[in-house]
């Protein structure tokens, strides 16, 4: 690395010291090297950047739409100026390939430009009263403060999920990035600051489990978003329950990728491949099953074995790199142990299967690309969610076999088909039980779609119109002369 930066906390439009000496140390999963050193955040700390939002809540929902969404463009005008320089710290701190990150960045550019074109879409209702010469008017207000908590894989675009229909409705918010991964989602704040976004609208606020405890909990705090593991959002989700304020959640997923004898094999397999080993498996919409027609199964595995066997793994900031590290040495550690009980299960590895070794490889956490063969639906592993580069296919006999094994998960974000079958395609939308279907395409959502999913997958949801309503409170108005 070339420098070692030391960031401080983002509150009230200026950089400031903790009132606590802890810090965190953000390490290169990719060479085990210093990226920065952050703030770990006191509760002290929290309450500042809390009483900084609410301060600066009453002016800017004030604003008009136009000029919320006037700050927003700015924003995002910075951010695509610094489009290889913001990408390269994700490379760094997230360890994805630089390709990859720059497409999270992308990302981050439309849901900034999204949120700006649509502030003025937030629309209420007058409806007829039930008096003579009365009307009911439905407003749409914002919440106030806003709590933001990111997950450590995409801390860019996660951040931009959150922070830009916040603003965009005219909340004010505090965004505590997940501490493996805080330096993208600080530098951020920088672009923010110099796109003049008035003082405590945004603040953003590194440190660990106990400072997002502590901003979950805060009784001025009218609203959680929260990305991460469904683990942690049961607890987010019991710590604002003394506050009744109001929680969204987008927890796990575990994606079954459903591929019918009539599909395009060489694109399913393709697509497979694909969402499946994204960010070396971390990613919540992957594909974490993979359910197959036997009449077509040792075509499409000879397909996948070859686009797997093709992965490059290496250093994230090369340009022909297809597939960096794993986040952390605990996380590489569970990819492993759960393939290894696979195996004591019954399945047997065709490719990978373990930790890589040798040069870079021993300086970081990077794991195999992992084919699983003579894998059943009762295996721990197409039970719990891998979260890394391994892919279980599994042999079907039809569409229905293929469609109830699907549904039996406790899990209900992100589904894949791949068929021609229009009678197919029309079942789809009310038995396959996920809230987000991928047909005869590989992942990736759009800032207009709506990111949501059922059971364990969290509450609520992400993006597009039905999204940016999640950040205004209804108020109903019974006018009369």
């Amino acid at each position: 690395m070339d420098q070692i930066n030391q960031y401080s906390l983002f509150i009230n439009g200026d950089w400031v010291p903790s009132s606590g000496a802890a810090r965190l140390t953000v390490r290169s999963p990719a060479t085990g090297e210093t990226v920065a050193t952050v703030v770990d955040a006191t509760d002290a700390d929290v309450d500042r950047a809390v009483d900084a939002a609410a301060a600066a809540f009453p002016a800017w929902s004030r604003r008009t739409a136009l000029e919320r969404a006037d700050f927003l463009l700015r924003v995002n005008t910075f951010i695509e100026r610094d489009r290889e320089r913001l990408a390269r710290l994700l490379t760094q701190e997230v360890g994805k390939p630089i390709r990859e990150a720059r497409g999270e960045i992308d990302f981050a550019i439309s849901l900034f430009r999204f949120a700006a074109e649509n502030a003025r879409r937030l629309e209420g209702d007058i409806v007829p009263g039930s008096r003579p010469g009365e009307k009911i008017l439905i407003e749409k207000l914002p919440h106030g403060v806003i709590a933001g908590i990111s997950a450590w894989n995409f801390p860019a675009g996660l951040l931009a999920r959150k922070v830009a229909p916040a603003l965009a409705a005219g909340n004010t918010i505090v965004l505590k990035p997940h501490e493996l991964t805080p330096v993208t989602s600080l530098e951020i704040a920088k672009l923010i600051a110099e796109a003049g976004v008035p003082a405590g609208v945004v603040n953003i606020v590194s440190g660990g489990i106990p400072a997002g405890q502590r901003l979950v909990a805060h009784p001025a705090v009218k609203l959680v978003t929260m990305t991460g593991s469904t683990a942690a959002g049961k607890k987010i989700m019991a710590a604002a329950a003394p506050t009744l304020k109001e929680v969204r959640l987008e927890l796990g997923g575990k994606a079954p990728f459903i591929v019918l004898a009539d599909a395009d094999l060489e694109a399913a397999a393709s697509a497979a491949v694909e969402a499946r080993f994204l960010n070396a498996g971390q990613v919540c919409t992957c594909n974490e099953r993979t359910y197959v027609h036997e009449a077509v199964y040792d075509r499409f595995l000879e397909l996948v074995s070859r686009k797997i066997r093709e992965i490059k793994v290496g250093d994230p900031a090369h340009e022909d790199t297809a597939m960096g590290p794993k986040i952390s040495a605990a996380e590489l550690a569970k990819v492993d142990a759960m393939v290894a009980k696979a195996v004591q299960q019954g399945a047997r590895v065709q490719i990978g299967g373990g930790r890589l070794t040798g040069g870079l490889y021993d300086r970081g956490h990077f794991y195999g690309p992992t084919l699983l063969t003579d894998v059943t639906h009762e295996m721990d592993i197409v039970r719990g969610e891998v979260f890394g580069p391994v892919m279980s296919v599994l042999k079907v006999r039809d569409f229905d076999e293929a469609l109830r094994l699907a549904n039996d998960s406790s899990y209900g974000l992100s589904a894949y088909l791949f068929t021609r079958d229009l009678g197919v395609l029309m079942r789809t939308a009310t038995e396959l039980n996920f809230g987000e279907i991928y047909v005869n395409r590989s992942l990736g959502e759009a800032p207009q779609g709506f990111h949501h999913g059922y059971g364990d997958s969290g509450l609520g949801g992400e993006d597009g119109k039905y999204g940016l309503e999640a950040y205004v409170r209804t108020k109903t108005i019974y006018l009369n002369a």
